[in-house]
């Protein structure tokens, strides 16, 4: 029950450290925050970091990790952008790319799960192969996708609803909603829940721990893939360095909203709300009057103090 009451005296309080946010910074640059055009590009850019923290919440609650989704957005948009120049269709494009995120989740889900292999140490590894091999690829150029921009599928899934709501944002409401269902209202929520507490009570509980945890790293490596392919159309490009600079964001949101590091608990209205703060606080800082080298180190200092207060909370910590 204390948990319990904790759980959502958390999702309140980061519900009003956002609101604090947004009125430090409005009271400091009114010019900015004042404006809708802000917004607009506050929800052309956090979907994508949020994306991939919903599909990383999951991970985490079952006391895994997977270091290597920025290298699996890479190889996954490497497959969209070839495949939809080669057959000129960004649909084809598009289950490609789902394709090679599911199996870049996959081989990480068997190197964990069945060779035993800690997550954190093998999907360094996977992070290093995936970002290798597509560099080597593509030789290390770009590819151009500006004649998608003209296309149905570019207005539906990253276009613009209503002439100014972009679609990222629609997709990924519509992902924090179904994973919400999934880890509140279903069976598998309570799958993760027991596989982050005690993974052999929840064997004995009859939970099948080793399918649930692969179809958690699958899962993952298709929220990079989802999450590539929007950037690829917003950018009208794909990159050899696509994917990089996302890490410690998507790991600030996570902890930021309450997941817990230990595994067991988790919270989806927590990391989308910790994804905002963390999307707002580079363009806050610096319409602030402050230099953007602060950025960073804020964002360290919100993963430490965010995953120290919550070991606390819970009095937990390694014996």
């Amino acid at each position: 029950m204390a948990q319990f009451v904790f759980k959502y005296r958390l999702q309140l309080g980061i519900l009003l450290l956002l609101v604090g946010l947004l009125g430090l910074f409005t009271f400091f640059s009114p010019q900015t925050f004042l404006h809708r055009r802000i917004y607009v590009a506050f929800m052309s850019t956090i979907p994508f970091p949020a994306l991939l923290a919903l599909g990383l919440t999951f991970l985490i609650v079952a006391g895994e990790l997977d270091l290597s989704f920025p290298s699996v957005m890479v190889i996954s948009g490497l497959s969209f952008a070839a495949v939809s120049q080669t057959t000129g269709s960004p649909l084809v494009g598009l289950f490609a790319a789902l394709a090679t995120g599911a199996f870049a989740g996959l081989c990480n889900g068997i190197i964990v799960v069945h060779l035993g292999v800690p997550s954190i140490i093998a999907t360094i590894g996977t992070q290093f192969f995936w970002r290798g091999l597509s560099t080597l690829l593509a030789d290390g150029l770009a590819l151009n996708l500006t004649e998608l921009r003209s296309s149905t599928f570019h207005h539906i899934m990253v276009g613009r609803l209503f002439d100014w709501i972009p679609m990222q944002t629609v997709w990924c409401l519509t992902v924090a909603i179904f994973f919400w269902l999934l880890l509140n209202r279903h069976t598998f929520g309570d799958d993760l829940r027991f596989i982050g507490d005690d993974i052999s009570t929840a064997r004995m509980m009859g939970v099948r721990t080793d399918r649930v945890r692969v179809l958690l790293f699958i899962l993952m490596g298709v929220i990079s893939a989802l999450a590539s392919v929007m950037i690829c159309l917003e950018m009208a490009n794909w990159w050899p360095t696509q994917g990089e600079g996302y890490l410690l964001l998507v790991f600030a949101a996570i902890f930021l909203g309450g997941t817990s590091v230990f595994g067991g608990q988790g919270t989806i209205f927590g990391t989308m709300i910790g994804s905002i703060i963390i999307g707002i606080l580079e363009a806050g800082i610096i319409s602030s009057g402050l230099s953007g080298y602060w950025t960073r180190l804020v964002h360290g200092l919100v993963i430490v103090i965010s995953v120290s207060l919550y070991a606390l909370a819970f009095k937990t910590k390694r014996q």
